[in-house]
């Protein structure tokens, strides 16, 4: 990838050989969708986070998409998640129809806190999507218990957390159908392309016809058994990601010293707040590096400050509920879910990749220190 002299960019895939052959595999062979090549790309996968069943799909959203309409979401019905997330982890649920309702989180993980979920439960309640945000295990056990108490459907977007340790198994091993994603700043990455997994055959064969355009296991290429999606992932893709899956655990290794770096020449920095450690119960997979800083003013002017020395960086992340659509459509305002709106005024991505060198971070810790402190 070609980079401009002197930039450090806020992320980047990590790729070498490996994809280039398996990919040229699939050219040759001729068959660039529907082919061996997403078999091989699910097994592996199920194999990698301890599940029964995977099925690829077009996208993250796609996938979160699925399990919503599994789920037999529908209008009206009112579905439960994080204010503090990316707007996916709301719009799955709204294509079918369904009302957003937000439980606020935890100041330190930035996931949802047990208790809000709780209090957020109403007649109505149909389903609850956990966010493992920023690669930071959510209350699995806490969250199941309310969803199976109240007879809810419990969805895991895991989009940001592949390789993450839940008392000591991976996500996606736990049990709730899981949502990962394979977008360029992902652990691992297909361009575009998502994974779902699931514990249930039934649900694996029904996600299979969905994503398909709603076609049966027998039966012709015309034959539609049911309303589906064009959410397939092509060959192409799929073998770009059993090259990134071969070598996962050095993907995560190499994520994981990069971050521990930062901590290191971050830790000194007054009015920097680092990302809450792992503890025995959650092992964090390093998707982004956020920092938070003293007040809103203050990050906007480190953000004016990396772009003049070209450093890249993202507000991770705005609140959902206060995104011009949802105000617009649901009356949400500020005030509502004061913990996720303080993230967000002061939380900041830094750039972080898996191949991301020694003295690019160095530059980025020297700059954010000069422009706390100018």
């Amino acid at each position: 990838m070609k980079q401009e002299v002197g930039a450090v960019p806020l992320s980047g895939p990590y790729l070498d050989e490996r994809e280039e052959e398996l990919v040229l595999d699939v050219l040759r062979s001729g068959r660039l969708s529907l082919g061996p090549m997403v078999d091989r790309f699910e097994e592996a996968f199920a194999a990698a986070v301890g599940a029964p069943h995977a099925a690829a799909v077009s996208s993250g959203t796609a996938g979160l998409h699925l399990l919503c309409v599994t789920a037999g979401i529908g209008p009206d019905d009112e579905v439960i998640t994080t204010p503090f997330s990316f707007a996916a982890s709301a719009n799955c649920f709204i294509y079918e129809g369904a009302v957003p309702v937000f439980a606020d989180i935890d100041p330190r993980t930035l996931n949802m806190l047990p208790a809000a979920v709780e209090a957020a439960v109403t007649p109505r309640t149909k389903a609850i999507v956990a966010v493992d945000i920023f690669g930071y295990p959510s209350e699995l056990d806490e969250l199941r218990a309310i969803a199976d108490r109240h007879g809810l459907a419990l969805i895991a977007d895991t989009c940001e957390a592949l390789g993450a340790e839940y008392r000591g198994a991976r996500l996606g091993s736990h049990g709730p159908s899981s949502v990962f994603a394979f977008y360029p700043n992902k652990q691992i990455t297909t361009g575009e392309g998502g994974m779902v997994t699931t514990h249930s055959e039934e649900e694996w064969r029904l996600l299979r016809s969905l994503r398909n355009q709603g076609r049966g296991d027998a039966g012709g290429w015309l034959e539609h058994v049911r309303l589906g999606y064009n959410y397939r992932l092509d060959d192409v893709r799929a073998a770009i990601g059993i090259g990134q899956l071969e070598k996962l655990d050095e993907i995560l290794a190499l994520r994981e010293h990069v971050a521990q770096r930062y901590g290191e020449l971050l830790a000194g920095i007054p009015g920097v707040e680092l990302p809450w450690p792992d503890d025995e119960e959650h092992r964090r997979s390093w998707f982004v590096y956020v920092v938070k800083l003293p007040d809103r003013d203050t990050r906007e002017r480190v953000i004016a400050t990396f772009e003049r020395e070209r450093i890249g960086y993202n507000r991770y992340l705005p609140s959902i509920h206060l995104q011009p659509y949802m105000r617009d459509r649901y009356g949400f305002r500020e005030g509502m879910f004061p913990a996720s709106e303080e993230a967000s005024s002061r939380t900041l991505a830094l750039p972080f990749f898996t191949g991301l060198e020694r003295d690019a971070q160095e530059r980025v810790a020297e700059v954010l220190a000069a422009a706390i402190d100018p």
